[in-house]
């Protein structure tokens, strides 16, 4: 399919983070976009500059290092917690290596913390690079900046539904699973029999919300009425997209829009996916809307139906775990 320019909608959320009086109109407009798109961008979000800079400018130097120094802090090391660096080539989407490296982060949780004492999975502590002591810092300050954002984005997203601002926070993300990644993308390349390779295949996102901060090279792509339409970067701009979850609370009136990336620029590409998710262990249900249920299980790139789901979110993201990374299956499950 033919990719399309076409500008998805960007939205002063200032509203929203100043708990204005405009803020049911900032609402609104998230609740168009969810529908029409899935996906966003956001500015006035407030979040400083000086912090989005810092983060970029460690992870190209942590890049940038050989493969044996980053090796130092591999996913194997961090078991059940799902932290740590991957290379090139390890993690899979629909099966298919993709064209990316990354690093894994979550909750920065102590041994103590209950669902560590517990051994729950993807729980636990960060892997920092040993030789960049400013990484460990950068990357706790942005996610906890990131969480509060999330917090707002949430509220704005239970408005557009007509549902109390606190609706989300109450029932789902009181205690949210923060998964955060940081990936470089090499240029693509051309496979051995001229088969595109991509940064990452189309896929969807899991939870309820996910906040990107991207590169200025571009490359993120997403499908919307069956077209694929390119994502370019805004500047101090995330752009914001909901997972599988919404779109089962929804009952599809929110979709979880594919998406994929390919690194057209010649360059390394970095990205910054930040998940705002729910708690591991809550039961996610569907929201009462008045709404007729649409199921598109076979439009999906899965085919697998998000509404015909029982049980928590900890189920569900487990189910896809193994998806991802075979080789750590048993590590995790």
């Amino acid at each position: 399919m033919a990719i399309t320019q076409y500008q998805i909608p960007i939205i002063d959320i200032s509203a929203l983070v100043t708990e204005s009086s405009d803020r049911h109109l900032t609402a609104a407009k998230i609740g168009q976009a969810c529908r029409e798109y899935g996906f966003f961008y956001i500015i006035g979000h407030g979040v400083d500059i000086d912090l989005q800079q810092r983060l970029e400018d460690c992870s190209r130097e942590f890049f940038a290092q050989d493969l044996a120094t980053k090796m130092q802090i591999p996913m194997a090391l961090a078991g059940k917690a799902w932290r740590g660096y991957f290379p090139v080539g390890d993690e899979l989407t629909s099966g298919k290596p993709d064209l990316k490296e990354g690093i894994y982060f979550g909750a920065e949780l102590t041994s103590s913390h209950p669902q560590v004492k517990a051994g729950t999975p993807m729980h636990g502590a960060n892997l920092f690079p040993p030789n960049l002591p400013l990484f460990r810092e950068t990357v706790l300050e942005y996610m906890s900046v990131m969480t509060k954002l999330g917090h707002i984005l949430m509220t704005g997203i239970a408005l557009s539904l007509g549902l109390e601002a606190s609706y989300f926070s109450d029932r789902y993300t009181s205690d949210p699973l923060i998964l955060f990644r940081i990936f470089n993308y090499p240029p693509d390349q051309l496979s051995s029999n001229d088969e595109i390779r991509w940064g990452v295949g189309e896929h969807t996102d899991y939870g309820v919300l996910t906040i990107l901060k991207q590169d200025n090279l571009g490359g993120l792509q997403i499908k919307s009425k069956s077209r694929w339409i390119d994502a370019p970067p805004v500047p101090n701009s995330f752009v914001c997209n909901i997972g599988d979850m919404l779109d089962r609370m929804t009952g599809g009136l929110y979709k979880s829009t594919p998406h994929r990336v390919q690194n057209f620029s010649g360059r390394d590409r970095l990205s910054f996916p930040f998940f705002f998710d729910p708690n591991f262990d809550v039961e996610v249900k569907p929201i009462e809307l008045n709404h007729v249920v649409q199921e598109d299980s076979q439009e999906r790139w899965d085919k697998a139906s998000v509404h015909n789901f029982q049980g928590t979110y900890g189920d569900y993201v487990l189910s896809k775990v193994a998806k991802v990374f075979p080789e750590l299956q048993r590590t995790v499950l």
